[in-house]
């Protein structure tokens, strides 16, 4: 948006700024008051937004009825939405400090009081639950592309999912790969790059998984982590991934001095803050111009690079392109890193070694290994 928007694109803002506030996602679900004004003010803004539009409704949808979803769907039509459930960066809690009493409102709460927010969906508990969801959301959106978000933790999770997909037919259109590396100026040490699986490791599990149990086809790869220069478009696009998302790359490019302080609202450069003396440093005319070159001229490096080693398409790309130095004295290419699986070899029982004891763990009916749920099972028997 511009540095004054015009009063069509206030209003926009404004209904967008609604729609997040009356969900009250954190509690759980909203009651009918809320619910209402969420669907009208989808109508009204269905006849605000233009086309191309890109609105961001910042949420975890499952408590909203049909008819809300059904005015998503319209709105679908001409914009980008994303639906997520909300963790904050603070260990899922809202801060006391943070907790204004306009927040507090919204969210049925104290002001001034610490928030603990629930780290799980609402919407679905197990890998059979979540296919049910995401079928339910492709039906109520008309056949939209519905896809899922993850960072790669316990193997067995991913293969439960995968099981759950066979077992169903139904598939999500794409899965985008967070790597453990990295994450916002406001995320804690701990979380930077402690939790989850670093990209490169897991985008090739989750390639390597989806062939193996032959759903290839129908998911698109989505990579996402530290990706900012052209070689490593060209590692991820050879890992497996069909599109790479870039964060941090574009946020350099807009002025970001990764200062950490995104939660403090005391940006120095104007990107993440909300303080109007702050804000003016971040001149929207010069900054737009500067992500547009950035990503432009990212893009031709990477075509550079295709034709400087013979390839026409970034689709030719694949493992036994890509060297990396394993050690001092020794350079591995990827496939020998990550070897490559055969289609539907996980489906049989000729597993490969290393996905032996994952698959036996999954389970479509839990995202919990197996060993787990028999130790409970039987810690329970041992009780009762």
């Amino acid at each position: 948006l511009e540095l004054k928007p015009s009063a069509r694109e206030k209003a926009v803002l404004k209904l967008c700024h609604n729609l997040c506030a009356n969900h009250q996602q954190a509690l759980g679900g909203i009651d009918a008051k809320a619910q209402n004004n969420f669907s009208d003010n989808l109508k009204r803004l269905n006849h605000l937004a233009k086309p191309g539009s890109l609105v961001y409704l910042v949420s975890d949808f499952s408590s909203l009825d049909d008819a809300s979803f059904k005015q998503l769907e319209i709105l679908s039509r001409h914009c980008e939405l994303i639906g997520c459930h909300i963790s904050d960066p603070f260990e899922h809690q809202l801060p006391a400090y943070k907790n204004t009493p306009e927040i507090a409102k919204i969210r049925g709460v104290e002001p001034g009081t610490q928030v603990d927010s629930p780290p799980r969906h609402s919407a679905f508990s197990t890998p059979l639950e979540m296919i049910d969801y995401i079928q339910k959301l492709r039906d109520l959106s008309g056949g939209k592309p519905i896809g899922i978000k993850l960072a790669l933790g316990r193997k067995s999770e991913f293969i439960a999912m995968c099981k759950a997909m066979v077992e169903t037919g139904i598939t999500p259109d794409f899965i985008t790969v967070d790597g453990g590396e990295g994450g916002t100026g406001a995320a804690p040490l701990e979380y930077t790059n402690s939790i989850g699986f670093p990209l490169r490791e897991a985008l090739a599990f989750v390639d390597d998984c989806l062939i193996g149990f032959d759903l290839r086809k129908q998911v698109k790869i989505i990579a996402s982590g530290k990706i900012i220069s052209a070689f490593q478009l060209v590692k991820n696009l050879s890992l497996g991934a069909d599109i790479c998302n870039s964060a941090r790359g574009m946020m350099l490019a807009l002025g970001c001095v990764q200062s950490l302080s995104c939660n403090t609202n005391k940006c120095p450069t104007g990107v993440a803050t909300q303080d109007p003396k702050l804000a003016k440093g971040l001149d929207v005319t010069d900054k737009s111009e500067r992500v547009y070159r950035f990503h432009k001229k990212t893009l031709h490096a990477l075509m550079d690079m295709l034709s400087s080693t013979g390839h026409v398409s970034t689709t030719e790309l694949n493992r036994t392109h890509i060297f990396r130095r394993v050690d001092q004295a020794s350079i591995a290419r990827y496939d020998e890193i990550f070897p490559l699986v055969k289609t539907g070899t996980l489906l049989g029982d000729d597993i490969p070694e290393r996905f032996k004891l994952h698959v036996k763990e999954a389970n479509s009916d839990s995202f919990m290994p197996c060993s787990l749920l028999a130790e409970i099972e039987e810690e329970t028997k041992s009780v009762s």
